[in-house]
């Protein structure tokens, strides 16, 4: 691929560096992002394997016998803690694997961290794919939640700090973007594994190890950022790499840009101790609920349960598949979206915009539902199928705002000096919210009915307003100037510098050296 001349801008007239879209950071960010493969095939492939009746009999008995019973509320099916459990531990562990991560990343290194990743993937395949009995089961899943954290903790950080600023958004979002083919890759999978009696399940599981050893593989080829490098005392090393994924000789401004930020982060010994700082506060109040809020769009009631949940709606077992399968295809393909806006629009647009599109589409889906779907029959297929459009329409808001975005601002706007500690804190929550919303949704759907859809569709409208009020604008900026251009000039975020300048400096003052 030829490199691609460009200028990055810096924006507000400070720092610009020269830089070249170059193959090299277009392969690394490609073979870093098959971590967002492994993450969305495991997303994918879990709701189906649960609906798989075979899958039941072996594992959850009492869920298969509960799923046939003619009479057997709709909407309580599904409605197991063990069930749920096999979803949701992968997050648990996931939450632990993350701060380990946030240590091996600043420790050893962003690429290590994404080998160590596909290696605990690869083991939670292989686990589950030869599972026994339900706890070989939860063990491989949690094996494979410490991939999970180490790739989702390194992947976007590699990829931010490889990429050219001007194009950092869409490169970055080619992490969302594997996470949504994984999805549509594990939705086919389950489709056609439905009919391999009886251990369909396992090859479905197993799929999980293809992503896995790819990245792992590819991971030997990439080389690792410059800030990395330069963080660990390489500084020549990280020159020549500099040069060699910018593809021009003169980088010496961003070099030393790259340097005195090494050298502010140096002096702040305490990574996790500046988060608590006050200048510290809008980047970590900002990232983490984010992550808080991708969670709360209510997106994993469709990706995780999706053949359940259409199952809930009438929607024969086979037909439940192909309907995960669209919707998978719809999220991939309106990523793409992502990828060629988040640049030119910006991300406050988006993250706006599809707010609106997923409120009309989660509001009307729960009304539907309400009217239509009582405890014991049939939703008539026409209102199934306004249904399966609507939940289309809700998947392609999230795939080009909260889900790549969720994932891309937390990633750019932490200074070095507490980047590692504050997208853990970033990852954490994600991890967290997921865990709560894979634990606790067929349960929900079992109480709360159709009022599941206007419970997210309230959160919505809640996220919608904090990214008018208060979120600001990332686009364009380079990601070692975020505080001076982006922060500083908020309306609200502000007052955490202006007044915190001199607080900050005497807390580095006290911090004993080590």
């Amino acid at each position: 691929m030829p490199a691609m001349a460009i200028v990055e801008s810096g924006g507000g007239g400070a720092h610009d560096f020269p830089a070249k879209l170059t193959s090299q950071v277009v392969v690394c960010t490609i073979i870093a992002a098959f971590g967002g493969l492994m993450f969305g095939y495991d997303i994918g492939i879990s709701g189906g394997v649960t609906s798989m009746d075979d899958f039941l009999i072996k594992f959850f008995p009492a869920v298969y016998h509960k799923k046939h019973q003619a009479k057997e509320n709709n909407y309580c099916k599904y409605d197991n803690q063990y069930l749920q459990l096999f979803t949701s531990s992968l997050y648990l562990a996931a939450i632990v694997a993350s701060f380990l991560a946030s240590i091996s990343c600043k420790k050893f290194g962003r690429r290590p961290t994404i080998q160590a990743a596909s290696v605990f993937f690869v083991t939670g395949a292989i686990l589950n794919t030869a599972a026994k009995n339900i706890e070989m089961l939860i063990v491989g899943r949690m094996f494979l939640g410490a991939g999970v954290g180490f790739g989702n903790q390194a992947v976007p950080l590699f990829i931010s700090e490889i990429a050219p600023a001007r194009y950092r958004g869409g490169l970055n979002i080619c992490f969302q973007f594997l996470i949504t083919m994984g999805i549509l890759c594990a939705n086919v999978v389950n489709y056609i594994t439905s009919r391999m009696h009886p251990y369909g399940w396992r090859v479905s599981l197993g799929g999980a190890a293809v992503p896995a050893i790819i990245l792992l593989f590819g991971s030997c080829v990439i080389v690792e950022t410059p800030t990395s490098l330069i963080e660990r005392g390489n500084k020549d090393e990280g020159l020549l790499t500099l040069k060699k994924i910018r593809g021009v000789d003169n980088v010496n401004k961003e070099f030393e840009e790259l340097v005195h930020s090494t050298e502010l982060a140096k002096q702040a010994k305490h990574s996790y101790r500046n988060l608590m700082k006050r200048s510290s506060r809008p980047q970590l109040i900002c990232g983490t609920i984010l992550q808080a809020f991708q969670q709360l769009t209510g997106i994993n009631v469709i990706m995780f349960y999706a053949p359940v949940l259409f199952q809930t709606m009438g929607f024969g077992g086979n037909a439940s598949l192909l309907s995960a399968v669209v919707t998978g295809l719809v999220n991939a393909v309106s990523t793409l979206v992502a990828i060629f806006t988040v640049d030119k629009f910006g991300r406050r647009k988006l993250l706006i915009e599809a707010a609106i599109q997923m409120l009309i589409a989660q509001s009307i889906m729960g009304a539907i539902l309400q009217v239509h779907l009582t405890a014991t029959n049939a939703m008539p297929s026409k209102y199934a199928l306004i249904v399966v459009v609507l939940v289309c329409l809700f998947v392609s808001g999230f795939a080009w705002s909260w889900g790549p975005l969720g994932w891309l601002i937390p990633s750019e706007i932490f200074p070095l000096e507490s980047r590692s500690a504050g997208f853990f804190f970033a990852v954490s929550m994600n991890m967290f919210c997921t865990f709560l919303i894979a634990q606790a949704f067929l349960t929900m759907l079992c109480r709360m009915k159709s009022g599941i859809f206007f419970f997210f569709a309230a959160w919505i409208v809640v996220m919608g307003l904090f990214a008018i009020f208060m979120l600001p604008e990332t686009k364009g900026v380079h990601i070692d100037e975020m505080n001076e251009k982006v922060w500083k000039k908020h309306w609200f975020w502000k007052r955490y510098f202006d007044d915190g300048a001199k607080e900050d400096q005497d807390i580095n003052a006290v911090q004993p050296d080590k």
